[in-house]
């Protein structure tokens, strides 16, 4: 009975003794103005989201930010797709070209709108999983504040989402193309929810690059623009 107390000291020992080196290598409880609590570490966290949003942002809510950019640009919904070929044959190309640019401008105006919409949902972040987050891939950050906040962001984005579809004629067009299509003989064409469609494929992108932004973040130090981020992801 002895031997097996002693043992499970022993384990305790060196669990606390790995976790204290652990927490000393993130500079988490020494001393000296060099440490990191977590506290600065979530601070840290945090202004790396605000300021990768706002570039994010920046990017993509300006004119081409969505229709110029083939990592992020906003193709033609499948229902629309799949006929596009007689669509151009019967001579609507320009209808399906007006279209697919029209829901671009309705992500790049929905998008320059959203900037408060992601301060709000990163105050959320508690610091809790800031060391994992630190400690996690590039793209850690984002992953964690998509998990948590996309319902919430959907949401909130719709109605800029739905304001901007009206705003730049997205939804007028696509009434349109559809009009044009019942015109055909034996073609039909699904009806696509163009509010859903571009929100969903808006935050896809705004997410994307603001995970670019972030990896510019930890890996680039001139990337690092105030003393926190040079504190926090300079270690």
């Amino acid at each position: 009975m002895k031997i097996l107390t002693r043992l499970i000291v022993l384990v305790y020992m060196i669990l606390v003794m790995g976790g204290c080196a652990q927490l000393k290598n993130l500079g988490i409880g020494t001393q000296g103005s060099g440490g990191l609590t977590e506290e600065k570490i979530a601070q840290g966290l945090k202004e790396a989201l605000r300021i990768g949003s706002k570039d994010a942002i920046n990017i993509v809510g300006r004119t081409d930010g969505f229709f110029g950019n083939q990592l992020i640009k906003i193709l033609l919904p499948p229902e629309v797709k799949k006929i596009e070929s007689t669509l151009r044959t019967v001579g609507l190309g320009n209808y399906v070209d007006d279209f697919a640019l029209s829901l671009n401008r309705a992500a790049e105006k929905a998008s320059g709108e959203a900037f408060s919409i992601f301060v709000d949902a990163i105050t959320q972040m508690t610091i809790g999983d800031a060391i994992n987050i630190l400690n996690g891939p590039n793209d850690a950050a984002t992953q964690y504040f998509k998990e948590k906040t996309s319902l919430k962001l959907e949401n909130m984005f719709r109605p800029i989402v739905n304001s901007a579809l009206n705003s730049v004629g997205a939804t007028k067009t696509y009434n349109d193309l559809t009009a044009k299509v019942k015109t055909i003989p034996f073609v039909n064409i699904e009806m696509t929810d163009l509010e859903t469609y571009v929100t969903g494929k808006a935050l896809d992108g705004l997410f994307l690059m603001i995970a670019k932004e972030e990896e510019k973040i930890r890996t680039d130090p001139a990337a690092r623009v105030t003393q926190l981020l040079r504190d926090v992801f300079g270690k």
